[in-house]
Parts: structure tokens; sequence; C-alpha cells
């Protein structure tokens, strides 16, 4: 949210540019001069932000958004705003004198308005003639009307006045001459009439009590101040006595007087115990305006305490306490049961009889009270009755003023402030409780001491000038009017023609020097007096201007501003105004100037900047004085913080961008609630921002920048809202109360921001966990009464927790105790069990009852147990704790068992039956364990339970290791679960052998092993086996790779010789021919290609010989079915080839004897 301020300081409106030349006009510099309080009314018209129709359409999205600081103006202060008109005095401006209506004003700060309101009171007040000129005496300072000291302090009456010549000073004491010099310890201070009297050296303050009036006398006149009564404060002793205790009956009503020693001023009174506690006051108990401490109706905690009077003195800051009454309450019902203190029907369940009301104070049915105009009315009613009644207020024929009352004191008293005459009339008040109502009357009549209409004010005058001096006062009764000269009475004063007397006004024609004196206007009543001093001066003086020279005064643009040429002349002189040197007069359209010379600007632009010249002309001569005006731009938040909702411990940034005049430095500050902010480490003030680190519930309320220069200042607020978690719920209270129930109301705390959700309603007991806190029920955060279900004989405390969305408030205070009758239990222990701690016990143990199950004094518990499936009798035994232990029981024997809760109103229901076991013991061996080898690479195991297991089988324990002749292996560990009987072995090797121990286990460890080795291979194994070999996977896969092998071989071989087209029928050697050989005609064979040749050693053996039988085998060995085929010449082609790799390829296999079978058998 945005809001305008105004300038503010006095400097921001302008500053002098140089000093006077001349010698008068620095005497009038360095002495007191009007035109000091009349440029504070140049800096508030400078000072407001009036920005033009342009302006505003242009930045309309920006100024809706603005809230102008002067809306905290209360309505009264914009009224005399209004209504206000400066009177012009003679000697400022013009000869005659008249009411010059103030212009509007834009609505501006409340400091702006301060300043507004001195500037008038300094143009319609008293005349101030500069000081080097002469004039009568007129007084400064002086003590209040009813003067209080303290008698520990040296005395001080003040009176201070000024005039020229400077004045003497003497008073007076209980209207007789006080001669100073015949005291000792009084004297008066220099330069100044004030006394100073001193105790230094003993006496006593009190010798020195009266009427002091002080008068200030020179040549032209005497001034009185006010009539000074003097009191010594005082602080007497409480008187001894000795107080019997008060008797009083329950249900009665009571008054403790306090009657304190009359002190001046009257001490303040409290209520304390002797040991120095506060008495808790509320509509039952409370103190009076008198001091008097009123029970509406005492009840028997009253007895509980006893109460003192206090009183404090303001000025000796001493306290005095009275012998403190004790209180005797006689009661039907003795004792202080807490349950009854807030029972619905409290005071009928302690035997008090219900009351209608009556009134303690102020006695009967009607009173009246006189208030003077202006002070507080306080009206008080206080009443008796059973129970406590209520108080209301009413004004007949009319409403209460909402402004102005107030009620206190939990509505017995009603205070109005700053009363007025309509708030005259009827009050009453008005008592009820359920037995009826009372009503009192307070007639209320409002006076007055009297008060200004039209106070004297200083008269200047040039000789032969008329003049009238006005006096007029109001106040009830009527105040009469009194005239004195220079301090004497007006009718035993010198005759004066040119004076005439007219009840409240003196009328002055053709003055003349003869008729300068000091009048003094009394105007008294019963109530009190006023007392004015106004002078007659009678002065010819030319113009005179008494501001200081080429000032240069700096404004903001689109103001309203107003530049003040302060001058002094008589007769009055006449004031212009010309700008730049022009010669027009500079009046009407944007400018007006006043009566009193002041020159208003209605809205500053661009082009006023410039020098202004006031000249001021009467018969004796002319002055004038130059004003150098310049404009700068306004200061502007453009973007401005923005109301923010955070979650504590998160961080806030709040932003405020400024645009200003760049020939005016700049200055960012930060309020918090409209206080100066403490930037502290968690905060970061920059240039434009503002942030805020881990938000805490503190840093919540409003934020304002304030971006100030030396002329002007903006100002753009914004809310932080923390959401916090929620205050502690108060004021508890228990209602309905019953046997198993009762309703429990509390105060809901503030939510701080975030609703609240959940409230928790927690219990305390004194007997079984003292001081520990449960959650007893939760309920939604709507509400804040609940019926609470209850326990029997549980002596209750409650508390109650608020929740929101943040977190959970602090528990509220606890509620008073509420303890509930007894019953038999109405339950038994839960989670009972029966287990073993050794193998020949039983321990059978349970989880205790808490207080809101135990429902009796001395509860215990009933131990029933048997074994189970038998006849046998129950066993009993009864515990006080929550463990019992049977002893001598066999190994892991069920039993039945059975806890009944016990408290001496009787037992618990009938509980059922738990089965518990006995000890443990280790169990005994496996039974039937068998090792099974089914192949070469598992090992299968099997076993049954054991034939005792002694206790809950956990599991079972399986240890082996493989071994080989002397070698063994690493120890492997295997558990298994109580229901597993096989376990499969992977072998690692066909060759080791296992060894394999097994044990079962209980909770008490593992029982008796058994210990199995798997069996050794016989040789013969093997060949039974080559069948089961041969199905084998691995076997299969070996036999098609060799296979594969083999192919690939064979065709690589025929490839090579099925390669060209003739082959000889032996190689071609040195070896000579047989005569059997065919040969070709050339002697030699027909070959396709040389490269074809067949290899050389094709016939041979392996080690290198030729087979010579070989060549003797039959061609059709080398053809297929037994026939070769042959070309022309006898030749065969392909056959032999064929042949020959199949002879090489049985050579090859003859020479390995063992199969693939024997051969892993050999490798193993």
């Amino acid at each position: 949210m945005r809001r305008l301020a105004a300038r503010g300081a006095a400097g921001d409106a302008g500053e002098a540019a140089a000093p006077a030349a001349d010698g008068s006009d620095s005497a009038q510099a360095r002495s007191p001069s009007p035109w000091r309080l009349i440029d504070l009314c140049a800096i508030w018209d400078t000072g407001v932000f009036l920005p033009s129709a342009a302006w505003n359409r242009a930045s309309s999205g920006v100024e809706r958004r603005r809230l102008n600081a002067a809306k905290k103006l209360s309505s009264v202060r914009e009224v005399q705003l209004k209504r206000l008109e400066v009177t012009r005095p003679r000697g400022l401006g013009n000869r005659e004198r008249g009411r010059v209506p103030r212009m509007a004003r834009q609505p501006a700060p409340p400091w702006v308005h301060t300043a507004f309101l001195l500037c008038l009171l300094s143009l319609g007040g008293a005349i101030e003639i500069p000081m080097d000129l002469t004039q009568p005496p007129t007084i400064t300072k002086q003590s209040v009307k009813d003067h209080i000291v303290d008698p520990r302090d040296n005395i001080l009456i003040e009176c201070e006045a000024k005039g020229n010549p400077a004045p003497s000073f003497h008073w007076t004491r209980n209207s007789r001459f006080f001669n100073i010099a015949k005291d000792p310890r009084v004297s008066m201070r220099r330069r100044s009439g004030t006394l100073v009297i001193d105790f230094r050296s003993g006496g006593r303050p009190e010798e020195y009590e009266g009427e002091y009036q002080c008068f200030a006398r020179n040549k032209f006149g005497t001034a009185l101040s006010n009539r000074i009564r003097l009191q010594v404060s005082k602080s007497p002793l409480w008187p001894k006595e000795n107080l019997d205790p008060v008797v009083v009956q329950e249900g009665a009503p009571l008054t403790l007087q306090c009657n304190p020693p009359p002190g001046l001023p009257s001490p303040v009174i409290f209520w304390m115990s002797s040991s120095m506690e506060p008495i808790a006051q509320d509509k039952r108990v409370s103190q009076g305006h008198n001091g008097d401490l009123y029970f509406s109706n005492v009840m028997l905690q009253d007895m509980q305490t006893d109460y003192s009077c206090n009183a404090r003195f303001h000025f000796t800051h001493t306290i005095q306490q009275k012998n403190p009454f004790t209180l005797k309450v006689l009661t039907n019902h003795p004792y202080n049961d807490s349950s009854l203190r807030n029972h619905p029907d409290m005071y009928s369940a302690r035997g008090v009889a219900e009351r209608t009301p009556s009134f303690m104070y102020p006695q009967g049915t009607a009173s009246s009270q006189m208030v003077l105009r202006g002070m507080d009315l306080l009206l008080e009613c206080i009443a008796s009755g059973v129970p406590t009644p209520d108080i209301a207020w009413y004004k007949k024929g009319g409403d209460l003023p909402s402004d102005k009352a107030k009620f206190e004191n939990f509505n017995k008293a009603l205070r109005i402030t700053n009363v007025s005459e309509e708030d005259s009339g009827e009050y009453f008040c008005l008592a009820s409780n359920k037995m009826g109502s009372i009503r009192h009357t307070i007639s209320v009549r409002v006076k007055a001491a009297p008060y200004w209409l039209d106070e004297p004010k200083n008269l200047i005058l040039a000789p032969g000038e008329d003049g009238r001096l006005v006096c007029r006062a109001n106040g009830n009764p009527k105040p009469t009017v009194q005239w004195m000269v220079n301090g004497e009475p007006l009718q035993s004063a010198p005759p004066n023609p040119n004076r005439e007397v007219a009840g409240d006004t003196i009328i002055f024609r053709d003055t003349q020097i003869s008729s300068r004196a000091v009048y003094q206007c009394n105007t008294s009543n019963e109530h009190g007096y006023l007392l004015a001093n106004a002078f007659v001066s009678v002065l010819d003086v030319p113009p005179r201007m008494l501001s200081p020279r080429n000032q240069l005064i700096r404004v903001i643009l689109y103001n309203r501003t107003r530049l003040d040429c302060p001058f002094f002349g008589s007769p009055i002189p006449t004031l212009r105004w010309f700008k730049n040197g022009q010669g027009s007069n500079l009046d009407g359209g944007n400018y007006h100037v006043y009566e009193n010379g002041s020159l208003e600007i209605k809205m500053i632009r661009k082009e006023d900047q410039g020098i202004y010249t006031c000249v001021a002309t009467n018969i004796l001569g002319k002055a004038e004085n130059q004003v150098r005006l310049e404009v700068k731009d306004p200061t502007r938040i453009y973007r401005m913080p923005e109301d923010q909702v955070a979650k504590r411990g998160t961080t806030v940034h709040l932003e405020c961008r400024v645009k200003h005049d760049p020939s005016l430095k700049l200055t960012v500050s930060w309020l918090k609630d409209d206080e100066p902010l403490y930037i502290g480490n968690r905060m970061k003030k920059e240039d434009d921002s503002l942030t805020i680190f881990g938000v805490a519930e503190r840093d919540q309320g409003s934020y304002t920048c304030v971006a100030s220069t030396e002329l002007d200042q903006d100002l753009a607020k914004a809310y932080l809202t923390v959401l916090g978690r929620p205050d502690r719920p108060r004021d508890l209270e228990l209602t309905d109360l019953a046997e198993r129930s009762v309703r429990l109301t509390w105060i809901p705390g503030d939510d701080n921001n975030s609703p609240i959700t959940d409230y928790v309603v927690q219990f305390e007991e004194d007997q079984f966990q003292p001081g520990v806190w449960h959650d007893h029920s939760k309920y939604p955060g709507s509400v804040n009464s609940a019926v609470l279900r209850l326990s029997p004989y549980v002596n209750y405390q409650f508390r109650v927790i608020a929740i929101n969305e943040v977190g959970s408030s602090h528990p509220s205070l606890p509620s008073e105790r509420y303890r509930t009758s007894g019953a038999p239990p109405e339950s038994n222990p839960g989670d009972v069990k029966g287990e073993g701690t050794r193998k020949n016990n039983m321990e059978i143990t349970w989880t205790p009852m808490n207080a809101t199950s135990a429902f009796g004094p001395n509860l215990r518990y009933i131990v029933k147990w048997r074994r189970r499936e038998t006849r046998e009798a129950w066993n009993n035994v009864t515990v006080w704790g929550s463990r019992y232990v049977v002893g001598q029981t066999p190994v892991y024997v069920p039993y039945e068992i059975r806890v009944q809760a016990e408290n001496d109103f009787g037992k618990g229901p009938e509980p059922e039956s738990v089965i518990g076991y006995s000890g443990e013991d280790l169990p005994s061996a496996p039974r039937r364990f068998r090792v099974r080898q089914p192949n070469l690479e598992t090992i299968n195991l099997e076993w049954d339970h054991p034939e005792h297991p002694n206790g809950i089988m956990l599991g079972y324990t399986l240890k082996y290791v493989a071994f080989n002749g002397t070698k063994v292996g690493k120890q492997i560990v295997e558990n298994f679960s109580p229901n597993q009987t096989k376990f499969t072995v992977q072998r690692t090797d066909p060759v080791s052998r296992y060894r394999f121990t097994l044990s079962a286990r209980t909770q008490v460890g593992s029982g008796e092993a058994v210990t199995e080795e798997s069996p050794a291979p016989p040789n013969e194994a093997y060949t039974n086996n080559q069948a089961d070999i041969a199905t084998q996977g691995w076997f299969i896969g070996l036999m098609c790779a060799i296979a594969l092998l083999v192919l690939i071989l064979l065709i690589v071989c025929f490839i090579k010789r099925s390669r060209g087209g003739k082959y000889p029928v032996r190689e071609k050697k040195d070896v000579p021919l047989g005569p059997e050989d065919p040969k070709e005609e050339d002697g030699s064979f027909d070959y396709s290609d040389e490269d074809n040749k067949p290899l050389q050693g094709s016939q041979t053996s392996l080690d290198g010989t030729i087979k010579q039988q070989e060549s003797d085998d039959s061609l059709v060995d080398y053809g297929e079915g037994g026939e070769g085929q042959f070309n022309e010449d006898g030749s065969f082609i392909g056959q032999y080839t064929v042949k020959k790799d199949k002879d090489e390829t049985e050579g090859n296999e003859s020479s390995e004897a063992t199969s693939p079978v024997n051969a892993i058998y050999s490798l193993a």
C-alpha cells in the first residue's frame, strides 16, 4: 500500500545563499525575529505534493495504490483546518485588521499539520517587534499554576521575560511583596526572574508554600505571570494499626478498605499479599477507583492468602504497605474440593445461597457527578451477588460516545476522555445475574473553567492610529472579565482620554506615544482563571526586512508554494512582488498575494523558476528583498514493496525503487510499524530493496520505505504477515462434572495468521506417572469445548495444544484437578507371555495397566497357570509387579496361563488363557542322516527331525569339507530353516570326497551333531558310467566339434586335389619307367598345367618310406563301386587322389589307438 508525505526538515524549503551585508540586518539576524516562524509556513507550503492533472493521468496506475499519510489525521483536526482563519495583526502588512481565509490544504502527514498550526499561531498570535526597537516586557516562560516540588530538591519557580530595555523582576507571595534580599536561601537567576530556594544549608521546604506571582517591568510597562501555587510533595507514613481477622460467611460481599494517607500528589494504590504476590483480580474480586478491594461474594479459597494495601508515592518513589488483612471464611462445605470450583452449580454445590445483585459502590439507586470540561469522566459501579453479577453501561436518550468511551476494571468502570458539554446527561449501569438485575443512575454535570474565545494580542500602532484589545472567554459558570494595566486595576490607573473600556474590549483612538503600556486581562470563575498580557506600542518606523537577504528556495515540481517576505514598519507598509525584475506586480492567475505579504504560487512549474523581489513601502520609506526559486523534480517510488505472507524461517524480499532529481542527494530508509527499523544480522538493506532472512513472528508488521532528499520524501508501505505457530490456549475451565465425563472449555490463543486446524487435549495423573502428559483426544480447530470421557479413580489434570499448518503451540497452563470415583477393573493386562529363561523354569510377563485402566487403589494381578491338556488344578499367586517366574518345570512343556487384574473395589473380568512354554534345552541329533551321490556332479543329503527338539526349533546347521587323501579343503557352513530336511551339494571336482556334519538349533544353542562322508568312487564305476557319459551334453558337444573339424579338413583336401585336368599315374621322378609303363610318343605324360603336378611322396608313408607293395593294388580300389574310369590313353582321373587321401586318412586313424572316452579318463 502506498501513501504520500510532505517534506521533513526546516532546511528543505530553502537556504540563505548570502548573509546580510549591512550591520542592521546582521543585528536582526542575530536577534529573535518573526521571519523564522513565518519561514516555517513557507516550508510547509513547499512541502505539500500536488501533482498536476497530466501527471496524475500518467501515473494513475501507481497513484491508485497511494495512501496519503494525512488520512491518519483526525476528523477534528480536519474540521479545524477547514474552518481556520488567520487574523492579520496590525504592523505586519495593512492598517486594517481583518480575517483572511486560508487556502484549502492538500492532505499531508500529521507533522506537517503541526508545522502548519505553528505557522498559523505565529501569524495570529502575539506580534513580534524586532528586539532592537523599544518595546514593553513580554513573559516568555513561567512555571505551571499548580507547582508541586520534591522536598529533597531545591525549589525552582520559573519566570522569564523579554523587552527593550531589558525588564527587571520582582515577586509577590500571597499577594504581598516578597523581599528576596532578606532571605539568604532565596536568589534570582541573572537576567531572569526565576527564583531559586536552596536548602543545602538547612531549612524546611514547607515554610515556602504559598501563591507566587512574577512581575517583569521596564519603562514602557509591566507584565505579570500567572499566580503560581507552590506545594511541597508529601508522602506521610501509614498509621500503625492492629487488624483483627475479618470473619465473613461464604458467599457474602466484603469490602477491604485501604484509606491511604493523604499524599500530594495522590499515591497509586495496589493490593498485594504480605509475601509481595499480586492479588489476582477478576469480575468477582477487584479494586475500586478509591483504592478499596471489593469481593462481590467471598469463597473459601479467598482464605489462602492475606491482603495488604500498598501506596506508591510519585516524587519520593517509595512504597508504603499497610498491615495485611486476614480472612476467616465460614462455610457449610469445609473442604476446598477442586472438583467443585468450576462446577456449573458451584455455589449450590457448596451450600451457598444465590442472591440478586446489590450495589456496593455507589450506594443506592442514584447519584450525581460533576466533571470539568477537557478532563476525564470516570463512572464506577461495583455490585455484589451470587453468582457474580455482570455490569453493562448505557446513556439515557443516546449512545455512549464510541470514540471517547472505554470500559475498565472488568466493565465495572466507564471512562470518557476529554469531556465536553455534550457528554452531560444521565448514565446508568445495569448489574445482573440469573437471579435478577438492578440499576444505578448517575447524573453527570459538565462544568468548565474559563477557556479562550478571543485572547488579547499585542497591539502596535503608529501615532494617531486607532486600535482595540479584545478579551473574550467562556466557561460554566460564565467567567467574569477584569482589566489591568501594568499590573494595577484599570479603575485605579490614571485616566486616558484616548482609551475606552467596553466590557471585554478596550478601544484606542488617536493613539499617542504616551499610550504605551502592558494590559492584563483576567477572566475567572469558581473553577479557575485565565491571565493574558498584551502590550500597546506606538512607533514610527520605516519599512525593514526581517529575513536574510538573497535566500535560495528550492521547491518540488507541481507543489503549491508560498514565499514569505517578513517585514516590519509603522505605519504598516504595503508589499508588492516582482519576478526577474519585471515591472508588473505578481497577483492573479497562478499567483496570490496575502495581506501579510506572502506570495503563494498555486502549482509550481518549471517556468516559475527565477528571482522574486518583494518591496515594502510606507510613508517613511521602502525596503526590498530577493528570493531565488529553483524547481526540482519530485522524489517518487515507482516500484513499491508488496504485501507478503511468509512462513516462519523463510526469506522475504521487499522492493523499493526510486526516481529522484539527480541534483539532490537521495536517502532510502525503512520503518517498521512507523518506527525506525533496526537492521540486524538477519536483514540486508540495499539501495532498492530490503531482505529479511529467517523470518520470525516478531518480524510481522508494516514496513515503510522512506525515500527522502533535502526537499521532499515519498513513502511506500507494505504489510508482512508471518505465519507462525498458534499461541497457547488459555483459561481452561471444567464444567458438567460427572463420574465418567467432564466438559473442558478453553479460550483459543491467537492463530498467528494461520488458522488452527486441531486441538489436542492431554491429561496428567499424579499416581502412576506424575508429571508425564498423555494424549487424551483430538478435536477440530473450530471448537473450544469438548466432553471428555474419563476413567474411574484418576486425579485428572488437563491441558490443550493448538495446531495449525506451521506447527504446534506451547501447551496451555493446566486446568484444575478433578478426581473420579473408583470401580473394579473393566479389563485385564495385555501382552501376556510365558517363556523360559532357563531349562527348568517359565517366566510369565504382561504389560501393566496404566492409571486410566486401574479404576481403583492397590492395583494387583492374580496369576494362574497349569500344564496344557492335563486335568491338574490351577496354580495361582497374587503379584504387584509385571512378572512372575514358575520354577522346577520340565523342559519345554506347554502351559495354560491367565492374568487377572484386581483392585480394592473388586476383580476384573475372567481372563482368557494364553499358551506359554517352559525353558528350552539343546536338541538331540537329527535322525537318519543320509548321503547319496547320484552322479559325479551332485551329492544329495536328507535327514529327519530330532527325536527330542527340547524347544522351538530355530533351524539346522550343516558343515562340510572336501578332502582327497591328506588334502583338506575349506569348510563351508550352511544354515537351514527348521522345516528343511534336504540339501544338494554341487561338487567342485569329481575326485574328492566330502565329510558332512549336521546339528539342530534352539534358542539355547546347537545340539548334538551327526557326521557322514560321501562314498568313495570304485574304478569300474567309470566303465559302467560310459553310457551315462555319452548322454551328457558336454560330451555330445565335444564330439560334434571333432566331427566338424574333420569335415573341414576333408573339404580343404578335396579342393586341393581337384584343381587341374590330368594327373600322372606316378610322380615325375628320376626313377626309370618299367617296360610296361605306357607313354606318349615323345616319351612323356600329358599335363594340363605345371602347377598342378602331384606332390612328391604322395605314395610315401607317414615315416617317409615308399610303400612299394601298394603299386600292385588293383585300379579298381581307386574307383567307386570297385570300377575305375580311364581316358583314351589308359590313364585315370580323380580316383587316384581319392584313394590316396583315403589311405592317408586310414593310416592316420590306425596310428591313434585310444578313443575319446579313454582320453578323458586318462586325463582324469
